[in-house]
């Protein structure tokens, strides 16, 4: 798309000023970062909470931007210089937001959009690379999935010399902290088919309860394009119910204990080798295997199962496809230590059900396991007992060591002790570092950890200490 294209989607046709010589020019991909951005890319001045990138301009011009963005008033101390590359709008949020809404309006390809509690991303990365088989598949990149992330992830559509033809499918992430955010990002790229995949108590700092974190969940439902489709988790009552809000959407539901489209039966769980099943659906079943831990990664798995059938994907490709899956970073990675000891790093982020269903995963596993459970963010007032109740769970998976990190995680370990767990057994860290020191002295062969925690709690730091204080396997 020329940059004339650009500014008359962005201003209404209205004349912009654009230097002769860019009118022409295509942007190699677009940018709300300055301090990443590539030569030759669009560059929108976003006003954020902590930051106005309206102060990064002129730096994102030097670094070889092709234009900017900006917004109706924006006054540069050498504006007159930079004029001719200036795109002026009311909004630039919207600006970036109305721009990949056109290019994807354009586009005659089948959008997947994903949200839910838990499992988004890796629910991404499955449905894409089954999709892969069928056709050429975009899919967001990392967690782009909000209000910036989501236009960005379009914009991938035409960045680098692509264009939108150019791709069949598309994959897109769609997350929110408050009710209304699905809303507008369904408006923005409105599915052909939008997948649920579950529901739980996250974010509860903003909603009262995990009923109305459903609501805001089911504007996924809401948002999918007259006459399509979606794939709803039947074991997760919340989201089950969902299907009674749209007549013209057709559903297809995945799932292991209530009967579903597609179903996993049979499973047989090998630790951090992965889950071998049977999977099922009305059409055929097959053995299968996925090279991912835990049952949380099995309903993942069929929920991208449920939207490759939908798309005519074929049993064999969708076979070949899970045994090759793989986690994305920081989610569920498996880390092996010459030290004779292992480690999953499912560092990325935190709730309660999903560290449930990650500790519950540890107890089919041989040897001693320890955890290390950073603070879980956004839970409200109800953030305290939530995080006593993981420490009862811990201690009721039989975890031989657990190691709480900062803030609410002291919870956790009175949970814990308070379920059984010896103090000397149960412990508490300040800091990522303290615990990761804590980590080394306890540590010994036959061990799985598991580090898990918020994203702001930046547990990653972790696994980076261990790396470097032990020999990581290749």
């Amino acid at each position: 798309m020329k940059l004339s294209e650009i500014a008359d989607i962005l201003t209404a046709g209205e004349k912009c000023g654009l230097l002769q010589s860019l009118r022409n020019a295509e942007p190699l991909g677009y940018s709300i970062d300055s301090r990443s951005i590539r030569a030759g890319e669009l560059f929108f001045a976003i006003r954020g909470e902590n930051n106005d990138g309206h102060r990064f301009v002129g730096s994102a011009l030097e670094s070889g931007a092709l234009g900017a963005v900006v917004e109706t008033g924006f006054a540069d101390s050498d504006g007159r210089a930079l004029e001719g590359r200036l795109i002026r709008v009311p909004d630039t949020l919207l600006a970036l937001q109305s721009l990949a809404s056109a290019v994807i309006s354009s586009w005659r390809g089948r959008e997947v959009a994903i949200t839910g509690s838990s499992g988004k991303t890796t629910t991404k990365d499955i449905t894409a690379r089954l999709l892969s088989s069928l056709g050429p598949t975009l899919k967001s990149t990392g967690n782009l999935n909000n209000a910036y992330g989501l236009p960005l992830s379009v914009l991938k559509m035409e960045s680098d010399g692509k264009r939108p033809w150019d791709f069949e499918y598309a994959v897109l992430e769609m997350g929110m902290n408050h009710k209304g955010e699905i809303a507008r990002l369904t408006e923005i790229a409105p599915p052909a088919i939008g997948v649920v995949t579950n529901v739980s108590a996250v974010h509860l700092e903003f909603f009262r309860s995990v009923d109305e974190i459903a609501e805001a969940k089911s504007e996924m439902i809401a948002g999918i394009r007259p006459g399509g489709e979606g794939v709803l988790n039947q074991d997760d009552p919340r989201v089950s119910k969902m299907r009674t809000l749209r007549a013209d959407v057709e559903f297809t539901t995945f799932g292991i204990e209530e009967r579903a489209h597609v179903m996993a039966r049979d499973i047989q769980f090998d630790g951090p080798r992965g889950i071998r099943f049977v999977l099922t659906t009305p059409e055929w079943q097959s053995p299968a295997s996925l090279p991912l831990f835990g049952r949380h990664n099995l309903y993942n798995a069929l929920a991208g199962v449920a939207v490759a059938r939908l798309c005519g994907a074929e049993l064999d490709a969708i076979v070949e496809a899970l045994a090759a899956c793989a986690t994305s970073k920081m989610r569920g990675e498996i880390v092996e230590f010459s030290e004779g000891f292992r480690l999953v790093d499912d560092s990325y982020n935190s709730n309660p059900t999903a560290l449930a269903a990650l500790v519950a995963a540890f107890n089919k596993t041989e040897g001693r396991k320890v955890v290390v459970a950073g603070e879980m963010l956004e839970l409200g007032e109800e953030g305290p007992a939530l995080h006593r109740e993981a420490g009862r769970k811990i201690a009721g998976e039989g975890i031989g060591f657990l190691i709480g990190v900062r803030g609410l995680a002291q919870q956790v370990v009175a949970g814990a002790r308070g379920a059984g767990m010896k103090a000397s057994d149960a412990v508490f860290a300040e800091t990522p570092e303290e615990a990761a020191e804590i980590l080394i002295r306890e540590v010994r062969a036959g061990d799985l950890i598991l580090v898990k925690g918020s994203r702001g709690v930046k547990m990653e730091g972790i696994i980076e200490i261990m790396k470097r204080r032990f020999v990581v396997k290749q």
